[in-house]
């Protein structure tokens, strides 16, 4: 799959996320590289080190992208503040890491956001309230931050071309169409709107997810050989995340993405939170099950995946459990000490694959033979 794409690849029309094969149907002399996790995070922390020389406040929100508080800085860089401080941000990480960036500058989070993806690549761009109307407002809908691809159609279907159609509509229409929430935001944000601040600590996640992408489509045929093992794989990663954090959820879901792109998802609520990994998987293989295999099912519909999913929400520190009068009849205090020696093993494992790495224990089910 392609992972990122070059300036020069998305000019032929080439996508991330889209199978290599298509890629290369679109541009036979494509140069493809693999991918070095090791080296992205590493420069992804002397990145972000970088950023910290100028201010403290600074919010990652992805391996190669921040927001950067820079009010304290006004005294010590008047003369020509801000574009100079963002210049000097750029010529050093350069300088010291070897590779550009672009810098967006503006009042709050969101313009600053749009500015830094105007013309690509070593640029500084400002978009400052008094200048949406000129710079934001003419570029098409789905350029919007925050507005997907089934937003972006139907208010194209609509008639609404532009981020500027969006920005002087009516909000209850917007509303309407698209739900309160979303709705708003469209709305907001097409007018620049945006009272969010740069966190730099860490918020709690309000749910935890692993998905991933097949190197080949999953038919109704394939499914147990090909998807089974992932949903097992997924559910394991997701309950050692919530182990690690001390916490449990009580919604499990499960993420599907076809061949088209669309994205499809099914999810429960359970009686009581859990982060135990068998119990999150048998969960997940029949949410899976039943969004592919129901009288309208996916598979049913002719529709091939190439993206599983496996997630949990409603999360909780699992200190509070009311025993009902079934659990107490079934043995409830048995199955609670065999739940404990099971977690203790859990913990064991955990600490050995932190420490060499996630495939030195496996279930030998998750184990491949060559015959």
């Amino acid at each position: 799959m392609i992972t990122a794409k070059s300036i020069p690849a998305k000019k032929y029309g080439v996508q991330t996320g889209e199978p290599v094969v298509k890629a290369l149907q679109k541009c036979p002399q494509l140069v493809l590289v693999k991918s070095d996790f090791a080296a992205y995070r590493l420069y992804s922390h002397q990145f972000i080190g970088i950023l910290k020389e100028y201010t403290d406040k600074v919010q990652q929100v992805s391996i190669d992208e921040a927001f950067v508080d820079v009010t304290d800085l006004l005294e010590a860089w008047k003369d020509g503040f801000p574009i100079r401080l963002a210049a000097d941000i750029r010529d050093t990480i350069h300088a010291r890491l070897g590779f550009t960036v672009n810098v967006g500058i503006s009042s709050n989070r969101f313009l600053a956001k749009m500015a830094s993806d105007f013309q690509k690549p070593d640029r500084i761009h400002t978009l400052y309230p008094g200048e949406i109307r000129e710079k934001m407002w003419p570029l098409p809908i789905r350029d919007l931050y925050g507005c997907g691809k089934a937003t972006a159609k139907r208010l194209n279907e609509l008639g609404f071309r532009t981020i500027g159609d969006v920005a002087v509509s009516s909000p209850e229409f917007l509303r309407q169409i698209l739900g309160d929430k979303h709705g708003e935001y469209i709305f907001q944000r097409a007018n620049g709107m945006d009272d969010s601040s740069v966190e730099t600590e860490r918020a709690d996640a309000k749910s935890y997810s692993n998905e991933t992408t097949t190197a080949e489509d999953i038919s109704a045929d394939n499914y147990n050989r090909i998807a089974l093992p992932i949903i097992r794989e997924l559910s394991w990663k997701v309950a050692g995340r919530l182990k690690k954090d001390h916490v449990k959820g009580s919604t499990v879901s499960v993420i599907v993405k076809t061949g088209g792109f669309q994205r499809h998802t099914r999810q429960t609520k359970l009686r009581h939170s859990t982060n135990d990994r068998e119990e999150i998987c048998r969960i997940a293989e029949r949410l899976m099950k039943e969004l592919l295999f129901s009288d309208k099912g996916l598979f049913k519909k002719g529709e091939v995946l190439r993206l599983l999913g496996v997630g949990i929400s409603n999360l909780d520190d699992g200190s509070f459990h009311q025993m009902d009068l079934e659990e107490w009849a079934s043995g409830y205090e048995e199955r609670k000490a065999r739940q404990e020696k099971k977690n203790q093993l859990d913990q064991m494992m955990g600490k050995i694959r932190s420490r060499y790495g996630q495939d030195s224990v496996r279930k030998g089910m998750l184990v491949h033979v060559k015959e």
